[in-house]
Formats: C-alpha cells, structure tokens, sequence
C-alpha cells in the first residue's frame, strides 16, 4: 500500500508543473528545445515503463496495452531524434530521477499491485504527456517542433483515452476491496 501511494504521489508530483502552467492566464510562447528535452525524457520513461508492463502485468489488457506504448512510442521518440538532430537539439539519452524512482518502484511490484499502480502510473503520464504537447502545439515558435507536437498529440490523447478506464476500473476494484482501509486513509 506504501509503495501504491508513493508511486501515486510522484506521478502526482511530475504532472503538477504542466497542470500549474495550463491554468496561466497569459499564453506566453514555450520553448522548443525544453519542449523537445521534455518531450524525450516522457518518451524514453514511456518505453521504459511500459516494457515492465509488457513483462509484468497478468491482465491482458494491460500486456497489449504495453506492447502498444513500446510500438508506439519507439516510433514517436525516433521522429522526435530525427528532428532534434536535424534542430541541432541535444536530447537526454537517460529518463529523468523521477521516471527511473517510478520505473524502481513498478519493478518491485506483482500481480494485481503492479496492475493497478502500473495502469495509474500510465494514465497520469499520459496526461503530463498531454498537456506537455498540447503547449507546445499551441506555443511554440519553431514551426516544425509544433508541428511534430501538433502530430503527436492525437495518438498521446488516443493513448489516455485507453488507459483511462483501465485504471479507473483499479482503483474502484480497490475501493470495494478494501472500504474500510479506504475509510482510514483518508
């Protein structure tokens, strides 16, 4: 249960700086390169994590879902090199402190805590994801980044799209599983 809220709270702790500059009044431009940094480090966590989906999770809609976002988000990460290189961009090649604690603490999970703490995991970097793209897609400066943004979005929105569910069924499945931990928590 330590390990499911810790992991709750440092997804929690990653998406609060893009929700916090989503509710500015002022639509200042973004910058690319942070952008495409940003955008990198999710990438590369995003195969990172859902590779331990792919081995771990003993739901098999979690497994096909991994196999998706390792599919899927190779693919987004080599556009976004070819296009950093070609900027003259210099990307992370290793996932940020917070995606590898992440990545840490999924990797000490099993079963039906891994499935849960997995799915939330997935949905609330798809959301940072989200957002992330959508500024950029709306305020960046250099045509072909926010156009590579503007690309990519869709497929990120597809991507939450399916997760969405999956860890809100987790969660209620939790919830009813255990009402009066639930109770005591809070």
């Amino acid at each position: 249960m330590i390990r499911a809220f810790t992991i709750a709270a440092l997804a929690a702790a990653l998406i609060a700086p893009s929700a916090r500059a989503q509710g500015t009044a002022a639509k200042a431009a973004v910058n690319d390169s942070l952008f495409a940094m940003a955008a990198a480090d999710g990438g590369l966590a995003e195969v990172t994590i859902a590779e331990l989906g792919v081995s771990r999770a003993t739901d098999p809609e979690l497994k096909t879902f991994s196999q998706q976002m390792v599919d899927e988000h190779t693919k987004m990460n080599a556009d976004l090199w070819a296009l950093a290189s070609r900027k003259g961009i210099t990307l992370p090649r290793t996932i940020s402190f917070g995606h590898q604690f992440c990545a840490q603490s999924l990797a000490g999970l099993s079963g039906e805590d891994f499935n849960r703490c997995y799915a939330k995991a997935q949905c609330l970097a798809h959301m940072s994801s989200v957002a992330t793209f959508e500024a950029e897609s709306e305020r960046g400066l250099d045509p072909e980044v926010k156009a590579l943004a503007a690309k990519l979005l869709p497929r990120i929105k597809e991507h939450l799209k399916q997760i969405k569910p999956i860890a809100t069924r987790y969660e209620k499945e939790q919830e009813k599983s255990s009402p009066a931990g639930a109770q005591s928590e809070k």
